[in-house]
């Protein structure tokens, strides 16, 4: 079964309506939750008036910011950096459009939303910080008074020549790989925000029961066991009290890995008033409300020689990390540096980071999750390289790659890739597109007077997240496998799964391991009552970590039923074989037992009246596994784009976009090809469609779906798929993770098939969006 393309197990009954979500949860006695929001950016609170709301028939309560910091403390985050004090409903200033300043309970939905629309608060309104330069000069205000000029990281270097703690740095190195180039291209770029915009907004169920003491909670999270943790601790609760379940998930994309502020204060009213609650969050919230993505200025500087070879790269970034920290918000930009060697050896590379406050909803994890920028920044930077030099792209990309005798690589920015061939998938790709004839197409197309460009690009990505060492919440998964008296097999697991496909790929597993049909297999998850442990699922780790913690529990179980199976056989473990629902000699299929008959002897081992137990073991087959990954995977491809722009308005239409892939081995290619999908509609959304925007005093201009568009259909072409395979060492499966991959490729080769488009005019760069109207502008401004 492993390596066939079988069609999602999950799909019937997503499909078909059948499927629970947080918003379908209904509890005896269930009130709902709804929070009063700012309308300003930034501003004092200086009265609230909840008379109204707390007038409506049906309206349970009424709480300001400073009653429920009286139950609530600030908002946690894990990652080491300093962090201003976060509350999860504004007690005094405000430092967003879409916070939460007061919360209502009530017995209905309507009347909840109508109670919260009766708030009225005055606000002392203070100038709103928006650009993200200006900001840090503290101007035209400080968000927080404890970050001088709201930097909430300032200038951190890293790569060559500088110590692991920062401390200590050494120019030597870099100076002089620029001191001994041939030519230098240097270029400012902007990786905008995004909003994630998954087709189920957050959601969250609380139901704390005062005669047990304990509390569940449903969520539509990512992350279950880590929201129980976060849960029980913000109520003074063990973890053995929180149980805490993800039903059906519609899409998370990083930004449900976080704990959020409503998590915390429906849970936190509900073992206040004693009553289960629901909080349904909305549309128009989940622009304000659910973190951001992106948000990264780079200024990218290359050195190299003539024939293209690089010798050095600089990358500042500037992070514009909204209003607060929340659960990983510092460390996104992190994996932006580390990925700064991008495919290539690199002698010299120095990077810095600076994070900076504004007055605009924060961000966090958004598919990719920093990698993505650190490929658009490399990327491009090469692709002017190339242009300045008058080469082909492929040939600068190949003049610099890491080879694959050089693996495991040391980056420059410390980290380790695992395993790559990068010129197979650069030779692969240009091979499935054609690359040679589509440069004359493309120069015909010119000729003709049609404004048509190629792009490509190269990407590595850091997959898999694993070593505890680097992941604050712990890097390992868990999973236990169980075979039933019937021969079925129940399996739990740590990872959580919505839209990643496991219940179909972990059964394919199974049903090789030991031989048995799939529909045999139940895969469970989500459920932390029903998982005992688990991390979860985010930074394409589910297979590669989650699928090998399985593999680990499958194989315990394995070898404990061979023991049971050799006994009742009366032939040795060693030489037995498990197929086609027997367990046999090997070579001889009718000497065995069939499946089940070995599995109802380990829970009943009785043979002839008597108890016949092997020596050694103890009834029954159930075992659990843990997986340690001892490092990171690193995944990587090769896209390129056929783009045309009209000359009339501007429009511009994805004519072709080639994909090779390599995530190692691959357990189901349909489900691989479904994420790369996914993945290639969210890249090419951010370069052509996806945009958030404010305006000069923070108010959102892209606050609903009438402003901030997302992909369709007709705006993607049919995807040209293939992929190398390159497995990793990592983990006894050699799978890589795939679910990031399309968002780091397709935007840089996007851009820089524009650029090639418009090379007519002048254009070395364009910034994402691409905006028709930008196009246009350019198109004319350069005829006149």
């Amino acid at each position: 079964m492993v390596g066939q393309r079988i069609k999602r197990r999950e799909d019937p009954r997503l499909i078909q309506g059948r499927a629970t979500y947080v918003d379908d949860i209904k509890i005896v006695g269930m009130e709902h939750v709804a929070f009063a929001r700012s309308d300003i950016a930034h501003g004092r609170i200086r009265s609230i008036d909840t008379s109204a709301a707390e007038a409506m028939a049906g309206v349970t309560a009424v709480l300001t910011g400073a009653q429920v910091a009286e139950f609530v403390g600030p908002v946690p985050i894990i990652t080491p950096f300093p962090s201003p004090d976060h509350r999860a409903v504004v007690v005094d200033t405000v430092r967003y459009v879409g916070e939460a300043v007061a919360v209502v309970v009530a017995t209905d939905r309507y009347i909840v939303k109508d109670a919260a629309d009766a708030i009225v608060v005055d606000y002392d309104v203070l100038p709103a910080v928006v650009d993200t330069e200006q900001a840090m000069t503290g101007q035209p205000a400080q968000l927080h008074a404890d970050f001088e000029n709201n930097l909430a990281i300032a200038l951190v270097p890293s790569g060559t020549g500088v110590s692991p703690d920062g401390q200590t740095v050494d120019d030597t190195a870099i100076d002089k790989a620029f001191a001994d180039a041939d030519v230098v291209v240097s270029q400012r770029m902007v990786n905008h925000r995004l909003a994630p915009s998954a087709i189920e907004p957050r959601g969250t169920v609380a139901h704390y029961e005062p005669g047990h003491d304990k509390m569940t909670i449903w969520s539509s999270t990512q992350v279950p066991h880590l929201l129980r943790g976060f849960i029980a601790r913000m109520n003074d609760m063990g973890e053995d009290q929180v149980r805490a379940i993800a039903p059906e998930v519609g899409g998370g994309f990083g930004a449900k890995i976080q704990a959020y502020p409503e998590d915390y204060v429906v849970a936190g009213l509900s073992k206040k008033l004693g009553i289960a609650l629901k909080w349904i969050e909305d549309r128009s919230e989940a622009f304000l409300a659910t973190t951001h993505g992106r948000g990264v200025i780079g200024y990218i500087d290359i050195a190299a020689t003539k024939a293209g070879k690089v010798l050095g790269m600089k990358l500042r970034l500037i992070a514009d990390i909204g209003a607060y920290n929340t659960l990983f918000t510092a460390a996104i930009p992190t994996f932006t540096t580390l990925m700064a060697n991008a495919t290539y050896d690199i002698p010299a590379i120095r990077t810095t980071i600076t994070e900076v406050f504004t007055n605009k909803t924060p961000t966090d994890a958004y598919r990719g999750a920093g990698r993505p920028e650190a490929t658009y920044f490399v990327e491009r930077g090469l692709d002017m390289l190339a242009r300045k030099l008058d080469m082909d792209p492929a040939d600068v990309r190949r003049r610099n790659f890491i080879q694959p005798d050089q693996f495991p690589y040391t980056t420059q920015m410390g980290a380790v890739y695992d395993s790559g061939d990068y010129t197979a998938a650069l030779d692969r790709a240009l091979q499935n597109s054609g690359w040679d004839k589509l440069k004359v197409e493309r120069d015909q197309a010119q000729a003709e007077g049609r404004l048509v460009g190629l792009g490509l690009a190269m990407y590595v990505e850091v997959c898999g997240l694993g070593p505890s060492a680097v992941l604050p919440t712990g890097g390992w998964e868990h999973s236990q496998v169980t075979i039933e008296r019937d021969g079925r097999i129940n399996a739990t697991t740590g990872a959580s799964p919505h839209g990643q496909g496991n219940e179909t790929t972990f059964a394919q597993m199974l049903a090789d391991q030991f031989g048995v049909p799939l529909d045999h297999i139940t895969i469970h998850h989500g459920d932390t009552a029903v998982a005992k442990q688990g991390i979860g699922t985010f930074g394409s780790r589910s297979q590669a970590v989650g699928g090998a913690a399985l593999h680990l529990a499958g194989g315990k179980v394995k070898k404990k039923m061979a023991k049971f199976a050799a006994s009742l056989i009366e032939a040795h473990e060693d030489d037995l074989v498990f197929e086609n629902g027997r367990i046999s000699v090997k070579g001889a299929p009718d000497s065995g037992k069939s499946f089940a008959e070995v599995a109802s002897y380990a829970y009943v081992p009785v043979v002839g009246g008597a108890v016949q137990l092997p020596d050694g073991l103890e009834p029954g087959l159930s075992e659990e596994a843990f997986f340690e990954p001892s490092n990171n995977t690193y995944p990587f491809g090769c896209h390129i784009a056929l783009l045309e722009i009209d000359r009339e308005t501007g429009e511009p239409t994805l004519l072709r976009f080639v994909a090779v892939d390599d995530a190692g081995n691959l357990i189901n290619p349909l489900i691989v090809e479904g994420q790369i999908h996914g993945g290639l509609a969210q890249g090419i959304g951010q370069a052509m469609i996806e945009e958030v925007r404010y305006s000069e005093d923070g108010q959102p201009l892209t606050g609903s779906f009438m402003d901030y568009a997302i992909p369709r259909a007709a705006d993607l072409p049919r995807f040209e798929l293939d992929s190398t395979v390159t497995p990793t060492p990592v983990n006894p499966l050699g799978a890589k993770g795939v679910g990031e991959a399309g968002t780091l490729g397709s935007t840089p080769c996007i851009v820089s098939a524009a650029v090639d488009a418009l090379s007519q005019f002048g254009v070395t760069h364009i910034d994402m969006m691409l905006r028709p109207e930008k196009l246009w502008q350019i198109i004319n401004g350069g005829q006149s």
